[in-house]
Formats: C-alpha cells, structure tokens, sequence
C-alpha cells in the first residue's frame, strides 16, 4: 500500500543558551491511508515535536516530509494552508487549545472559515452530532463542559475540514480513567466512518494497544523499534519496548503482583548530551561494550524492524 505520510530522515534541534538539543533526530517512518501508527515512549523522547512537524506547525532542521506524494517539507505557511483541510492535529489539554472567549459553534467553524466557507453552521453541526453533542451546545463556551466533552469539541474542530489525517497527541492523557475509553472508542468509530489515517501519540501503551494496527517506540528522538501491533505486544524485541509493556498494570491483581518487572535504571539522557553509541546503553539491562561504542542501525530482525545489537526473540509474557 502506498504511504499517505512519509518522513525521510526527519531532525529537530533547537538551540538553547547550553548548547544545542536534539529533539528528533533522523526519523524514518511511514503512514498509510486509514491506518493507525501508535508512537510512543516517555515524556521528552520526542514524540509531540514529531507530531507538530507532521502538520507543518514545526519546521523540522532537516530531512523530508512527503505527504501524498508532494514533498511539504519547505512549504510556506500560505502555501501549507489549503492542505490544512487534508491534515489536522488534536491536542492533550482541550481546555488549553479551546479559546474560552469563544462559544463552541465559532471554535468548530474556525478552520473551515480559514479555507473561505461562507456559511459553516450545517457542517459545525454535523461533525457536533458525530462526536456526540448537539446543537444545543453551539452557543455555550469551553468552561461550561468537563474535560471529556470538551476533548470532543476538540476533536470536532479537528475533524471538521474532512482531513484524510490526525495526529492525535497525547488525547486522553488528561483525561480521567473512565473517560479515555469512551474518547478512544469515539476516535475508532470515526476513523471507519471518515476513512481517517491517525498518528496517535501516547504514553500509554495499553491505550495504543487498542486503537494502533503499526507501533513506532521511540526513545531519545529516534525511533528504537517498529512494526505491526501484534508482533510488537507479542514479542518485543527492544529491551526497551520490553520495560514499557512491562509497566502497564494488569486487570489481574494476583498477576500483577506475581510478575516481574523489567526495571529500568536511572532516568533518560538530556538531549543535549546523548550517550556515545547505544543512547540507550546507560539504562540497559542487556548493554555490553558494542552497545557502548557503536551505535546500532534500524534493520529488520523478527518481522519488525529494530535498533539493538542483541535484540529479543523470545515472545513476551507481561
């Protein structure tokens, strides 16, 4: 199938009064049409910075985005606004990314008035009843609505243009436990309904498990591991992955007090002084001398692609 989306060596450093830091450094990855990529890792691996160059809203310091065959990657800002249609983004705090002077009909018709629709009313409250709220709720503003509701309206205005695809940016995190379901399911059936293509930035890799059909872990602004769903819950062959799946809770309370966790040591390496070879070395279970010395590339080893001298490849049992 051919790629939707595709970086090609993708970077971001900024510069900081220390120094330069590299955010993202040489990502290389593909999106499909109406598929899921899950990219995940801890906070300040890169994740979000990668998604705001996806739509344009970072310049990246090298590499190339391609989106539907049209390198984007030095469009300027008047030239990226008729693609805005075709890509949208979703944020972590909808409060944060709502205007509170405005009501929810003028926050959801806003992109489509950027690209010139004279009357966006009819299509504001189609995409409000898609999401699950109504017209009562046109003229109310942000502060009236909880945090799920709010993330709808959110995902209202995203969706609003008919983008062929979101980058989903951390949209349940602030969200409470009995909410993220009901906006992940929310998110799945209008990506069947509209055919949408999802970048779906998380944490969490219990939330990615359920929605993403491609995993992309990252750590340290580069991409560690890669592959389908299954084979990357199944058989994690980063130790990496494997510290992450190990950290989602299990529903059995006497399995999870039974299992052992892969602990990892000490914290992550500032961007700016990431360690010689390995970046992740310092922390790892399996490290030995090459690790420290050579850098490994991303091949494939085991049905997904892998950055690690000494992968795993016995399947995984959390």
């Amino acid at each position: 199938m051919t790629a939707l989306l595709r970086l090609e060596g993708l970077t971001k450093t900024f510069r900081t009064r220390r120094g330069a830091v590299r955010a993202v450094d040489g990502l290389n990855l593909e999106v499909r049409a109406g598929e899921t990529l899950g990219l995940v890792g801890e906070s300040g691996c890169g994740k979000s910075t990668t998604g705001r160059m996806l739509v344009r809203l970072l310049d990246p310091t090298a590499g190339r985005i391609t989106f539907d065959g049209e390198d984007i990657t030095g469009l300027s800002q008047r030239a990226m606004r008729p693609l805005r249609r075709d890509l949208q983004i979703i944020f972590q705090d909808p409060f944060a990314s709502l205007n509170p002077r405005h009501t929810v009909g003028s926050i959801v018709a806003e992109p489509l008035r950027v690209q010139g629709e004279r009357d966006p009313r009819p299509r504001v409250q189609e995409m409000l009843e898609y999401v699950g709220l109504g017209a009562e709720h046109l003229d109310r503003y942000p502060h009236e609505f909880s945090g799920g509701q709010a993330q709808r309206i959110g995902i209202a205005r995203a969706l609003v243009t008919g983008p062929r695809l979101v980058v989903a940016d951390e949209p349940v995190s602030a969200l409470d436990v009995s909410i993220q379901a009901q906006i992940v399911n929310l998110l799945a059936g209008l990506q069947r309904r509209l055919g949408l293509a999802y970048v779906f930035i998380a944490h969490d890799l219990a939330v990615v498990r359920h929605v993403c059909d491609r995993i992309a872990v990252m750590y340290l602004g580069r991409i560690v591991e890669t592959g389908a769903r299954d084979v990357v819950y199944g058989a994690p062959a980063h130790p990496y992955t494997r510290a992450l799946l190990s950290a989602v809770p299990l529903p059995d309370p006497v399995a999870e007090r039974a299992r052992e966790r892969v602990v990892l040591r000490g914290d992550p390496p500032s961007p700016s002084a990431p360690p010689p070879g390995c970046p992740f070395h310092p922390r790892c279970f399996k490290a030995q001398e090459r690790c420290r010395a050579e850098p490994p590339s991303l091949r494939m080893a085991a049905g997904r692609q892998v950055a690690c001298h000494y992968p795993e490849t016995e399947p995984f049992t959390p």
